[in-house]
């Protein structure tokens, strides 16, 4: 099967397992975004039920003949409340309808339909009012996102990066493997042309036996090449497959994209520039800097006393149907006798709406709520430990930084080293084949030998060996650079799709 560099690279970020997991944390990571988020989302709750109650009454007040006093309530309690996400402003607003009705004789209204509008505001004045625990965790899940985009893409570069590196050593397998066979072939050659020379009887029978000493070693040769071709597949076919049972486990891969030997090497400043500024690995080390400091913030933040300002307002309403009050002695012994009830109470529960809408009962309420905890050594212990992690994370990404550089300069002197061995390979590979077919031109003048010309045939395969590993080398060494300045995405053309 033909096997272009940009297949294999697809198949592998098709197919790769870890990637898969690594996609599905950075998914997770914007839904636990969505997730912080609701914190602030409203809560509706409702509190009805219908009451009945009878009371023994033994008080000529209690307003019973027979000493039972029945009463019922139908009552319905809506309420909304919650957190806004500016300011730590906390909010509860109810609106209470009843129906009570009543064989009480002294009730004026019954039946009646209370109503009242309740609306209860708390606003942090020092500790929560710039920031809190629900704000706290939007922000951490914020940078959780950016850390898990990032750790995305590390995994994206390395794995791609393998990915070429195998490739290319499959590479060199495959035409390795080539240079042997042709290395038996001209062995075979040698040895036909000494066979004859042996019957003609210009060259001795010991130097046939040279030739078939040379065609066997390289034929073990062969064998070897051919192993290290199927590991070399097998690694390759790891990292692109997605299941044992896939039909190209069985199928020879044969790459057929050339090794780009024009590889550009950056100045050491410009790359240790573009790598500070895009390695994963120095961003994350900056996410985990600042999700210290939102720790530490919100430490500093439990640290200071509470102390709220509270506000409450009320608005009630009442109407009924006048009842014809019953009168006593005992009423009229103390001057005491029914009255007419105002206007504004006559009427249904339509009435009781318009009288809470018209603001005619209002009651407001404003004050302030200080809890100031003494010495407060946990909170103050966690602001320490805070500040503490936060050197260590900064150390930390120091060394980050530093492995980073020195990763720079190893790849900058890899592809410098791969460039300068292919160079020197292409010419020794040219003057082994110059110096083999001189020695073959002198053996058929009868001025060299069976052995030197073996020899010569050696240095050829040999040479030529160390040229293909060498460029399969410069390649292996140009994905390693694109990794540690972090271009292989944007090389390859690839586009990582993670949270936002």
């Amino acid at each position: 099967m033909n096997l272009t560099l940009p297949e294999v690279i697809q198949k592998v970020l098709d197919n790769d397992r870890d990637l898969a997991v690594s996609r599905i944390v950075a998914q997770e990571a914007v839904f636990n975004v969505k997730g912080a988020k609701g914190y602030f989302d409203p809560v509706f709750s409702t509190n009805a039920y219908h009451l009945k109650s009878v009371t023994p009454v033994a008080s000529v007040f209690g307003g019973s003949a027979d000493g039972k006093l029945t009463q019922k309530t139908l009552s319905a309690d809506p309420e909304v409340s919650g957190e806004l996400p500016w300011l730590g402003t906390t909010y509860s607003l109810d609106f209470l309808s009843q129906k009570q009705s009543t064989d009480s004789t002294f009730v004026t209204l019954n039946p009646q339909f209370p109503t009242s509008l309740n609306l209860s505001l708390t606003q942090p004045l020092w500790r929560g009012l710039l920031f809190d625990q629900n704000r706290y965790r939007i922000q951490v899940a914020k940078k959780n996102v950016a850390l898990t985009n990032e750790q995305l893409r590390q995994r994206v570069i390395e794995t791609v990066t393998l990915a070429v590196q195998d490739y290319w050593e499959l590479d060199y397998a495959y035409r390795n493997l080539g240079v042997q066979i042709e290395a038996v072939r001209l062995a075979e050659q040698q040895d036909a042309s000494n066979r004859r020379q042996v019957k003609q009887g210009v060259l001795a029978p010991v130097d046939v036996i040279q030739t078939q000493t040379q065609m066997a070693t390289f034929q073990q040769n062969v064998f070897i090449a051919q192993e290290a071709l199927t590991r070399a597949e097998t690694a390759l076919k790891g990292l692109m497959l997605a299941s044992k049972d896939d039909a190209m486990w069985s199928q020879a891969l044969v790459p057929v994209t050339a090794i780009d030997l024009s590889v550009n090497v950056p100045p050491l400043a410009d790359a240790m520039k573009e790598a500070l500024a895009n390695r994963p690995e120095i961003a994350q080390s900056k996410v985990n800097v600042e999700l210290n400091a939102l720790d530490t913030r919100l430490d500093r933040e439990l640290a200071k006393p509470q102390i709220n300002a509270v506000a409450k307002l009320s608005v009630q309403g009442l109407a009924g149907r006048e009842a014809p009050v019953a009168t006593s002695p005992i009423l009229t012994e103390l001057g005491l006798s029914p009255t007419a009830l105002p206007a504004i109470f006559n009427g249904g529960y339509g009435q009781s709406v318009d009288n809470l809408y018209n603001g005619l009962f209002p009651t407001v309420q404003l004050g302030v709520q200080m809890s100031l905890p003494i010495r407060n050594r946990t909170a103050m212990a966690n602001v320490a430990v805070g500040v503490a992690e936060g050197k260590r994370l900064a150390a930390q990404s120091q060394m980050v930084e530093l492995s980073v550089a020195a990763d720079v300069r190893n790849t900058l002197q890899e592809v410098a080293a791969a460039r300068a061995r292919l160079d020197s390979a292409e010419s020794a590979r040219q003057f082994a084949e110059d110096q083999y077919l001189s020695e073959q031109r002198q053996f058929q003048a009868g001025t060299s030998s069976v052995f030197l010309v073996l020899q010569r045939q050696t240095d050829l395969i040999s040479a030529r060996s160390r040229e293909i590993r060498a460029s399969a080398d410069l390649g292996k060494a140009a994905a390693d650079l694109e990794r540690a300045t972090a271009r292989t995405l944007v090389v390859r053309g690839i586009s990582v799709a993670g949270g936002k």
